[in-house]
């Protein structure tokens, strides 16, 4: 009996002994582990991956960028309904365990030991927080036991409030979406408190299995998943019998989404996007950066309408080239083939996609569209569409709607608004391409700018990327350098032909011409540039001199260097984008200023607040009197010179000067008033010609004219004040009305230039400036 007892004793000390070896065992790996556990207050801190996204001034979105589709929310802002369903199916007891659900461990060993693998579950919403925010993806025993000892440690210094607040930001549902509210714009398009109760249990029944459980990829698993989503719901007493009985049979809605543009302006978005990369590095597309935009929504809308209606209008003047594509009898005979094809090439612009399907009469035409209704195009829509014969070949009408198209052909068709309604008329991708850029004089802020007909039909920014010769657009810079030098509006140069010598030419001169190869002999300043006589310029630049001329030009921001050296500088042969123009022609309107153009106001960034804002750098360009003297004479352009069609908008206060280059590869029109300096350029990607008289005041005008009526309505008219150093020294005519002539007396003269003129074939070499004429 003695010997029994001390057996059982010695079993157990032997027990004892063990236990306590693997409790001090456990202890110091706890201990272990726990000293190479991240800290957990980091937390606080987390700066979750946000993409960017770049918004108008008024809060537009315009773009995102980033891999990731995350929009943090308050818990507060979630409604109940959605915590209440992950909760039901994730953890249920989150309000009551310290972190560690230990029922359902013991459930992850009972059944380990039963079934010999591991089974996944046990995992409570903070152990899931844990593992996605400091541990690997990997499955282990010791990455499990980390799982655990950090979700302690979270609790301990975190609320349920922020513990659960994070979850719902951090965790991934899928298809890019990391947090409940990305979720709900990715697979629905809605806000959250927008969302069905089969909706918010679809999206609480992603985190266990984003992909195998997804409605888009595999809708059958989806709706179960989100079925028992809504039973532990019901269980919960969370919803009712009715509730679950409506949930459980809708039908599964969930679609993709990409983020949607609240306002189309892709050029902006991408410049922003370049700039925002160059400050930040990659860092900008997860940083949680939210740009704003000095981008004025109704201003860009109404920049994107001129252009495209511009280029529309040329293109339709020159003949159909043709249509887009010969689609495959097999596709476009059959209904269901044809709508996918239709859809899968997409709108360009507003330029429908559409299939021929027959001709009912001689003068209309059958179209299948991609909603998979067909439609009737009549005469009205078809008549312009005569064969395209060339850039200098005017459209001539076909006679019937099958010289035009054929059945089968892939074709695109335009919206035309008319006071009785609208109908739709054949169209084309524009062949030729554009830009308008409209700024701020006073601050640079850009208020609109478009790069071309269409961003995603070509991504080419012609605002800022299109190095093109301005032509006469580039005149006032010298003008304006010319009256630096002593100048005046009323002084009096030569439009005559001339021979200048270079030997690098054929026959060794340089023969320029007038656009239209008449000359007014003696002309003023004045006339000269409202008339863009090209010979005036060119006189007027070697009287000058060309140093002196490119040292003040540079004081509008041109980079010189660039600029030609040579008396081709006075026709504009130098290359400069249009959103250069843009800062350079401000300097006319806001009294002299050089500023420099710029689309973001400020960025802020999440939880840092405003990390920037813009700051106009204004530097003194020209004086106050060579500015009234310029606006002086660039209204006259539009008053009686190449920019009349202006006159249109009934302003006295717009200037501006056209700019059309040889072979009438570039069109452009320049224009201003003191408020708002728009520039507007046409021409080919391929620097092919536009076509005979296709010139600024044809092709770029118009959209200057359709964007400034808006951009001005309501606007008061202003009038430059006159500079102290500007006096009244007589009277000129110009449209029929007789108007003060002005002279800056505080400005000399710096040269005394010779200059040829020819009179009957004679020339001579007068003195000086006042021996001209």
């Amino acid at each position: 009996m003695k010997l029994i007892a001390q057996l059982v004793n010695f079993l157990l000390a032997t027990l004892i002994t063990g236990l306590l070896l693997v409790a001090v065992a456990v202890l110091l790996a706890w201990h272990f582990l726990d000293a190479q556990l991240p800290p957990t207050d980091v937390l606080r801190d987390i700066q979750l991956q946000v993409p960017l996204r770049i918004y108008s001034s008024e809060g537009d979105l315009i773009a995102e960028y980033g891999e990731k589709r995350r929009e943090p929310v308050e818990l507060e802002a979630v409604p109940e309904t959605m915590l209440q369903a992950i909760l039901a199916v994730e953890d249920s007891n989150f309000y009551t365990h310290p972190g560690v659900d230990y029922r359902g461990i013991v459930r992850a060993v009972v059944s380990l030991a039963q079934t010999g693998q591991r089974q996944q579950g046990g995992s409570t919403i903070t152990m899931q927080l844990a593992r996605n925010f400091f541990l690997s993806p990997e499955k282990s025993y010791i990455r499990k036991v980390r799982e655990i000892m950090l979700a302690m440690h979270i609790e301990e210094n975190y609320s349920k409030k922020e513990i659960f607040t994070l979850y719902l930001n951090k965790i991934y549902f899928g298809k890019r979406a990391y947090g409940v509210k990305a979720a709900a714009h990715a697979y629905y398009g809605k806000e959250l408190d927008q969302l069905m109760l089969a909706e918010t249990a679809m999206i609480a029944g992603l985190p266990k299995a984003p992909s195998s459980n997804n409605p888009l990829t595999n809708p059958r698993a989806a709706i179960s998943r989100r079925n028992h989503v809504l039973q532990r719901m019901h269980l919960l007493e969370y919803i009712n019998d009715a509730e679950l009985d409506i949930a459980v049979n809708s039908p599964l809605t969930a679609k993709r989404f990409a983020p949607r543009a609240e306002l189309e302006a892709a050029y902006v978005g991408e410049m922003v996007r370049a700039e925002m990369l160059q400050r930040y590095g990659e860092s900008a597309y997860t940083g949680g950066y939210h740009v704003y935009t000095t981008i004025n929504p109704s201003l860009q809308r109404l920049a994107n309408h001129a252009l495209r209606s511009a280029l529309d209008t040329y293109d339709k003047r020159h003949g159909y080239r043709g249509v887009e594509k010969k689609v495959k009898p097999e596709i476009w005979s059959d209904a269901t083939k044809r709508r996918q094809f239709l859809r899968q090439t997409g709108s360009v612009a507003g330029l429908r996609p559409a299939i021929v399907l027959g001709f009912p009469e001689k003068n209309s035409m059958e179209v299948a569209l991609a909603d998979g209704s067909s439609t009737i195009i009549g005469w009205n829509g078809l008549k312009w569409a005569g064969k395209y014969r060339g850039p200098d070949s005017m459209n001539r009408r076909p006679r019937k709607a099958s010289e035009i198209v054929e059945p089968g052909d892939l074709v695109r068709l335009l919206t035309v608004k008319t006071d009785d309604g609208s109908y739709l008329r054949l169209a084309q991708i524009p062949d030729a391409q554009g830009a308008l850029v409209s700024v701020d004089p006073n601050s640079g802020a850009v208020f609109a700018l478009t790069g071309g007909y269409e961003y995603y039909n070509s991504k080419f920014n012609r605002a800022t990327q299109a190095k093109r010769q301005p032509g006469s657009g580039f005149k006032p810079f010298i003008y304006s350098a010319a009256l630096a030098a002593g100048y005046q509006p009323s002084s009096i140069i030569q439009d005559a032909p001339i021979s200048i010598r270079d030997d690098n030419l054929p026959g060794g001169y340089w023969r320029p011409s007038n656009y239209n190869h008449k000359y007014s002999g003696p002309t003023p300043l004045r006339k000269g540039l409202a008339f863009s006589k090209n010979l005036v310029s060119i006189r007027l630049l070697r009287s000058i001199g060309t140093d002196y001329a490119r040292e003040h030009i540079h004081n509008f921001g041109f980079d010189t260097d660039k600029l030609p050296k040579g008396l081709t500088l006075a026709l504009g042969s130098g290359e400069v984008t249009p959103y250069e123009m843009a800062g350079a022609y401000s300097a006319f309107a806001n009294g002299g200023f050089r500023v420099t153009p710029h689309v973001i106001e400020h960025i802020e960034q999440s939880r840092q607040g405003v990390v920037f804002r813009a700051q106009s750098e204004i530097q003194i360009a020209i004086t106050a009197e060579n500015r009234f003297l310029m606006y002086s004479m660039m209204k006259d352009v539009i008053r009686i010179g190449t920019g009349r069609k202006a006159k249109s908008l009934n302003r006295a206060d717009i200037a501006g000067k056209t700019g059309t280059t040889n072979d009438y590869r570039d069109a452009w029109f320049n224009g201003y008033n003191e408020s708002v300096v728009t520039i507007v350029y046409v021409g080919k990607d391929n620097h092919l010609s536009l076509g005979k008289k296709e010139t600024g005041g044809r092709v770029a005008l118009p959209a200057w004219i359709t964007y400034m009526r808006g951009a001005l309505e309501g606007m008061p008219e202003t009038e430059p004040e006159l500079p102290p150093g500007i006096e009244v020294s007589g009277k000129y005519t110009a449209g029929g009305e007789t108007r003060d002539e002005y002279e800056d007396v505080t400005v000399e003269k710096i040269y005394a230039p010779v200059v040829e003129r020819t009179f009957h074939g004679i020339s001579e070499k007068p003195k000086a400036v006042d021996d001209l004429f």
